[in-house]
């Protein structure tokens, strides 16, 4: 079963369609202008992933009309139906149609060089970001990123808009300007000669921090330690937690908390669940100690949230 990252991995192949149910899809392929795909998957993930994104880097030094830029999304919670005619749906089966159905919606847009130069055209290039849309970064990367709230409203609107024709030609190209500006910022100012963390210049490496990432989303409800993640992805501590901060920018306990709380507000708000079995199913030993951390992450007791 592919998971959100294998999904970017994989976003610009047909393997994708051939492992989920395609719904719905949207494409526009126009040279030197934006192009884009817009597909929507049954979702068959387990509870617990998240949206993700990343940004891929093409340079080649001998042939740079070659050259171009990619940004890659894959988001999660989103509802999708194909029958049109049911306007008082109440999202249950219907005589046409099965209802909302829960989907992973992905998004790849393309960036040519002739299109990124006009970004460019007359300026100084003084950092990273300059580099990247000049195509003078010298070597091609991979940058995965967290999608904040400003490009999941923004990629929600791609799917969620009332616009047709020419409009809906010049919302969907200004929302992905919008897509460009949010995830050039995710990149360093610095020029980079490589990670901080010299390590993370190996694949393998690299791949073993990513690993890690998935780890933790598969123990939302078993809590596992730094040794023992350490040696299910075959690397040791120190550069575990140095390269997990480095390529997610946060730490390996503060994201875990993190993901843990944002479970627990789905299995109390969404879910119906009480607070005995949330606190049970997320691995605390005592329901005050998962008071305490949820209050911390989220401003409330778990009993404060269920009567909003």
């Amino acid at each position: 079963m592919l998971k959100p990252l294998d999904i970017l991995k994989v976003s610009n192949q047909n393997t994708i369609d051939s492992s989920l149910d395609l719904l719905f899809q949207k494409e526009q392929s126009i040279p030197d202008s934006i192009q884009y795909s817009i597909k929507r998957y049954y979702n068959q993930f387990p509870e617990g992933a998240e949206d993700t994104g990343m940004m891929v880097y093409h340079f080649h030094t001998n042939q740079p009309l070659k050259n171009y830029l990619e940004l890659r999304f894959c988001t999660i919670g989103n509802r999708y139906c194909e029958e049109r005619s049911c306007s008082k749906c109440t999202q249950l089966p219907t005589n046409n149609c099965n209802g909302k159905q829960h989907t992973v919606d992905v998004y790849t847009f393309h960036f040519t060089h002739t299109f990124l130069s006009q970004f460019t055209h007359n300026i100084k290039l003084s950092n990273r970001k300059d580099e990247v849309l000049a195509f003078k970064h010298p070597s091609s990367f991979t940058k995965l990123f967290p999608v904040c709230n400003r490009k999941r409203t923004v990629l929600d609107s791609l799917l969620n808009h009332s616009y047709s024709g020419s409009l809906e030609n010049i919302f969907i190209n200004a929302k992905i300007h919008e897509l460009l500006l949010y995830s050039l910022e995710c990149l360093v100012d610095e020029k980079e000669e490589g990670f901080s963390c010299k390590f993370l210049a190996n694949d393998l490496d690299r791949e073993k921090i990513l690993n890690a990432r998935e780890v933790l989303l598969q123990h939302i409800g078993d809590p596992i330690t730094i040794k023992e993640l350490s040696r299910k992805v075959a690397i040791n501590e120190c550069y575990l937690k140095k390269g997990f901060k480095e390529i997610f920018g946060t730490t390996i306990f503060d994201f875990y908390q993190q993901q843990r709380m944002e479970h627990a507000k789905y299995l109390l708000y969404e879910k119906g669940l009480s607070v005995t079995d949330v606190s049970a199913l997320l691995g605390y030993s005592s329901i005050s100690h998962f008071s305490t951390a949820f209050k911390k992450h989220t401003g409330l007791k778990p009993c404060e949230l269920l009567l909003k």
